[in-house]
């Protein structure tokens, strides 16, 4: 028997829970006898944990293989998608890429899935077997290809989606790098002077006998803290109070909530996290919508876009929102998540018709916005990071030199 996850529609309320059966036909089965409409199916995550262990030592799962990088899933998916458009039989496009492609493990992933399809599994749920390199969009995108009969369509539709992930992710980390390193290395020197330079100008002015001025001795103060018990004090203060904050934000669902609401608040990188997000998530959408996936199917499939506690349950307060026959625009506009612009977008693609265009143009309108915003960041970054080390490193000497200025004018 295996265990299935189902959400859907019972006496007129929404509801959702697990359900014991022998295949996925049966489990709908079982649900239609209790009367329950049915809006999302799937194998339990336990009884995936389950298959998992008994499939160790087969196949990725051998230990010491190393996984599949996203650079190399991209690339196979760029490579798949332009021989399928150019006519190429799927089965012969599989063989061709396994050779190609360097990597052992996609080399072994491509061979799996080519074997799985020549046994008469359908491509997509021969994808479905690796959750972990592909997501619920696209396994989705190929059942919607294979059964339009425009697969390479859908599978474009795939690469220009995998793109812009990987942009996103890469203009985060360009904009996040240079403030990273400037302040690593701010607090590197600064550390590295007061264990071992201030120690030096301490000994000279005790040999002086003369008064130090409150910031020197403040920073003297602070050399004689870290160098002795103190700084190991503080140094496995941090690391506790880091693990046990990533176990918390991690375990404890309340406060998971409370610290991932907090990040979308944050001063210039809560937004620009959000706009990634919703352009994330418009795409998705609008890809979904078009390749004829139902709307609740759809939103369900877009809160696996991120791991953001709050994004999910607004979304997935939307999804209960259209069982009760309520407009999209009017359940994005309940969620304070969602900006005004977003519903008032959304709103023009149902009054025309046209929700998957309106989608992807609310997708490239975040885009842009998020290209902007990184801009507009990195230019402000620079010369406040600038000033940052200034402030750290300039205030730092002038405070251990301020006593021999003193000397000069005394002896003058």
């Amino acid at each position: 028997m295996e265990a299935f996850t189902y959400k859907g529609i019972s006496a007129g309320k929404y509801v959702e829970g697990e359900i014991e059966a022998l295949n996925q036909e049966e489990a709908s089965f079982k649900l239609k006898e209790q009367k329950v409409i049915i809006t999302n199916l799937i194998r339990s995550s336990k009884k995936k944990t389950a298959d998992k262990k008994k499939s160790k030592g087969k196949g990725l799962s051998l230990f010491g293989k190393k996984k599949v990088k996203v650079e190399e899933i991209l690339i196979f998916s760029k490579q798949f998608a332009t021989m399928v458009k150019a006519g190429l039989p799927i089965l012969e496009v599989l063989g061709m890429l396994r050779d190609q492609l360097e990597g052992e493990s996609i080399k072994e992933m491509i061979e799996d899935i080519r074997k799985s399809l020549e046994g008469g599994v359908t491509l997509s749920k021969c994808f479905e077997k690796y959750p972990e390199y592909f997501d619920n969009v696209y396994c989705n995108l190929i059942k919607a290809g294979e059964a339009s009969g425009k697969l390479d369509v859908f599978l474009l539709k795939i690469v220009d989606s995998l793109e812009k992930k990987e942009n996103i992710k890469k203009k985060i980390k360009s904009a996040l790098m240079y403030p990273s390193i400037m302040f690593t290395v701010a607090i590197t020197v600064s550390a590295f002077m007061l264990i071992k330079v201030v120690p030096v100008f301490a000994q000279m002015y005790d040999g002086m006998g003369i008064a130090l001025p409150k910031p020197t001795a403040i920073i003297m103060g602070m050399s004689d803290f870290l160098r002795g018990t103190g700084g190991m004090v503080l140094l496995f203060s941090l690391i506790g109070g880091f693990v046990l904050f990533r176990y918390l934000t991690t375990k404890n669902e309340k406060i998971k909530y409370m610290w991932h609401g907090r990040v979308l608040k944050l001063p210039v990188f809560g937004e620009l996290i959000l706009k990634s997000l919703l352009a994330r998530i418009s795409l998705i959408m609008g890809n979904l919508s078009a390749a004829g996936v139902n709307l609740l199917e759809s939103l369900e499939i877009a809160k696996s876009v991120s791991s953001n506690v709050v994004v999910t349950e607004a979304l997935e307060n939307v999804k209960k929102g259209v069982f009760s026959g309520d407009t999209l625009t009017k359940l994005f506009l309940k969620e304070p998540l969602f900006p005004p612009t977003f519903s008032q977008l959304i709103s023009v693609g149902e009054q025309t018709g046209q929700l998957d265009e309106m989608f992807n143009s609310v997708a490239s309108y975040y885009e842009a916005e998020f290209d902007t915003a990184v801009d507009n960041m990195s230019s402000l970054i620079e010369p406040i990071m600038i000033v940052f080390m200034g402030l750290m490193i300039g205030g730092l000497m002038i405070a251990m030199y301020s006593p021999i200025f003193n000397v000069g004018a005394l002896i003058g």
